[in-house]
């Protein structure tokens, strides 16, 4: 197993003790040997003033979209100010009394997985009352290979939202550190900006290749399988199918009481998806949609993790849904706290406009204009000047 050294696991090393700190972080921000960076840090003698965290909570229990409380820390005593509450950037207030504002948060490569944006808040709070910005960098679990980079990119004029600000690939391939470099030029944000980059990771490794055990990030990303399907199954929120929510198998199923389970997952077979085999099963969600229902499904089988494309596996297994179900399939509202309504779901996940008539197509022209749609090959010259490893 290849030894990595997350940005947390170098500074402790090597940063300024004199300084006062403010730290945006939550549960599954650890160093190598799994200690929560926050209470790393006060046992290395930093002077931790103060912590911020994102959605789901400090803790990272907090349900999907639910608004999110300022809090104590039990583990350290430290004030905890919510990110996903009364408000979602630091005030003047909140850093008026910090010298250096540090950013830990773990990310799984997706467009809407929020503590990206919730990164891009606090960079913008630093710019306004210029304040120094850390950034301690880790690997994108999924892979940093820019070559399975996903779209569509956002489209800010229609579908900027809370789980997607700016224009990027829904799978982008990059860690935190990148998007903060690529975001902070190209959207001109002025902040006085650092990176610690991690040591030991390359672009082709996924978690597996350092680490055996998967820190779970969000209560629905408990596993690298859920991480990786993510880009591709959390399309499912914006319908009255189960992404999983409330099993022990997020985002790896769907399913629901009214699904031929044996025949989606012999259509969704035929297909011939690279690198993925669906698998007839049945479950009882204990939260979310259909909750304590029965739901018949199919779960998610990826063979070659390196080489899988979530998003456009995502959007077939969609289209196989509603062609057979045409009468029980719906697109739903997903209501959550920075969207109270729940509308236009789909359209703010794939960062497009009335995305749902791209389903409208027949399958074989479907499966040639979702080539197109999911082309993000020019990302990669984009992102280059930001990249820091190979």
């Amino acid at each position: 197993m290849q030894p990595v050294l997350n940005g947390i696991d170098i500074f402790l090393l090597n940063g300024d003790k004199t300084k006062r700190l403010g730290l945006l972080t939550n549960n599954a921000a650890v160093t190598r040997d799994y200690i929560a960076s926050r209470k790393a840090l006060l046992n290395h003698g930093y002077r931790l003033v103060r912590l911020f965290s994102p959605e789901h909570g400090l803790d990272t229990t907090g349900e999907d979209g639910h608004f999110i409380h300022n809090c104590s820390d039990t583990l350290t005593g430290l004030p905890v100010i919510s990110l996903y509450g009364d408000k979602l950037a630091p005030d003047d207030a909140d850093l008026a009394d910090i010298d250096l504002v540090l950013v830990d948060l773990p990310d799984i490569g997706s467009r809407f997985y929020t503590y990206l944006w919730t990164m891009t808040w606090i960079m913008e709070s630093c710019a306004r009352n210029n304040k120094p910005l850390i950034i301690l960098d880790r690997p994108n679990p999924i892979s940093g290979q820019l070559s399975l980079a996903e779209g569509p990119f956002l489209d800010e004029k229609h579908a900027s939202s809370f789980i997607g600000r700016w224009e990027i690939p829904v799978r982008h391939s990059c860690t935190l550190g990148e998007l903060a470099l690529y975001f902070n030029t190209t959207r001109n944000l002025g902040c006085p900006l650092e990176v610690v980059r991690c040591d030991g990771w390359t672009r082709e490794m996924i978690y597996g290749d350092w680490s055996a055990s998967f820190v779970p990030a969000s209560p629905a990303i408990n596993s690298f399988e859920s991480a990786l399907l993510y880009p591709g199954l959390c399309l499912l929120e914006a319908t009255n199918v189960s992404e999983g929510r409330g099993t022990a198998v997020p985002f790896r199923v769907a399913g629901a009481p009214w699904m031929e389970s044996g025949f989606i997952a012999e259509q969704f077979n035929s297909l011939e998806i690279e690198h993925v085999t669906a698998r007839e099963i049945s479950f009882v969600p204990a939260a979310g949609k259909s909750r304590n229902l029965s739901c018949k499904g199919i779960m998610l089988h990826v063979s070659d993790p390196r080489r899988f494309h979530p998003v456009r596996t995502g959007l077939l297994l969609l289209k196989v849904i509603m062609n057979t179900h045409e009468d029980a399939f719906a697109w739903e509202p997903y209501k959550t706290h920075v969207n109270n309504s729940g509308d236009r779901h789909l359209d703010l996940l794939l960062g497009r406009r009335n995305s749902h008539l791209l389903f409208e197509a027949d399958m074989p022209y479907f499966m040639d204009k979702i080539a197109l749609f999911t082309d993000v090959s020019h990302w990669e010259t984009m992102v280059a000047p930001f990249l820091l490893y190979k």
